[in-house]
């Protein structure tokens, strides 16, 4: 039995990203290879469950961890995505799907692994079933990015659009560590306050709420809210920004308090997005960019 820190489940996309200025670029994304690249770097030990077509088995090569600790399993359909983006910071962009990979099923994690996390890492809501979810939370933590669960796509013009969660009552007592961006916490929750929705999202079932915004992270686990800046000297590497904060901050609360694990995702974060594509750096790379940059929360 091979055992990881967190088991990361989603699909890797490829993505046609085309930029404010009309500059395009075809590139591998996801939050399945973001997330085990930000988790690898820190030292965690993480596998990678993904499901794509044969034909497109090469888009696994963009992975930063051991071959061995990728699950591929073999579909009919993978995922492809077009995102326009409408502003140079890149807040803003239209996205269509088009093409929707093919949904997970528990039995497409291996009989022979186990995590101390499972961490659903979704694209598009479909992208896991309930059944799926509540299995996973009786062998270890549930980590769940809240956007496979908002984020849905017309099946005929690829058009993406939201919706809230239908199923959010009956599913966040499964959920340990939930995430979500400002803008998904306002549709769960009905406030743009942030501290206000991470207090709702928790008083219904989830035990730890992280929500990501282009200024800050916050974390709430029921007690104190915490809250850590982003520092990125660019923001080359946009793309990708809550994939490693959430991977950082769950994996470090395995064995750290909620402040420093908060502190580490800001950092990891923070450096990644100053270089396009996943994080590709050590956990001494990340300690010494928060000796550099965040003194103020070290002292």
């Amino acid at each position: 039995m091979e055992h990881y820190r967190s088991i990361i489940i989603g699909h890797i996309s490829m993505d046609n990203n085309i930029d404010c200025t009309g500059k395009g670029a075809f590139v591998c994304g996801g939050a399945v290879l973001y997330s085990s690249a930000c988790a690898h770097a820190l030292g965690h030990r993480v596998a990678a469950v993904t499901k794509l077509a044969k034909k497109d088995y090469k888009r696994l090569e963009e992975f930063t961890i051991d071959k061995k600790d990728i699950y591929a399993v073999e579909c009919e359909n993978s995922t492809t995505m077009k995102n326009v983006y409408l502003t140079p910071d890149k807040e803003r962009r239209n996205t269509r799907c088009l093409s929707f990979g093919d949904p997970f099923d528990i039995s497409d994690i291996p009989q022979n692994i186990s995590g101390e996390i499972y961490h659903f890492a979704g694209l598009i809501y479909g992208d896991f079933p309930n059944d799926m979810i509540k299995e996973c939370a009786k062998r270890g933590k549930v980590a769940l990015d809240v956007q496979a669960c908002l984020r849905r796509g017309d099946r005929n013009s690829g058009k993406m659009f939201f919706e809230d969660w239908e199923s959010k009552y009956e599913m966040l007592p499964y959920i340990h560590f939930l995430k979500t961006d400002a803008a998904e916490a306002e549709i769960m929750t009905g406030t743009s306050d942030r501290r206000e929705a991470a207090k709702k999202l928790y008083g219904w079932g989830a035990k730890e709420v992280i929500i990501t915004h282009n200024t800050e992270v916050l974390a709430y686990g029921g007690e104190e809210i915490y809250t850590c800046p982003i520092r990125a000297r660019n923001l080359s590497g946009r793309t990708g920004r809550g994939d490693t904060t959430f991977a950082a901050y769950m994996n470090e609360r395995l064995s750290s308090d909620i402040k420093t694990s908060l502190l580490r995702s800001a950092a990891a974060v923070s450096l990644k997005m100053e270089t396009p594509g996943p994080l590709k750096a050590k956990r001494e790379d990340i300690d010494e960019y928060i000796k550099n940059f965040y003194g103020d929360f070290i002292k």
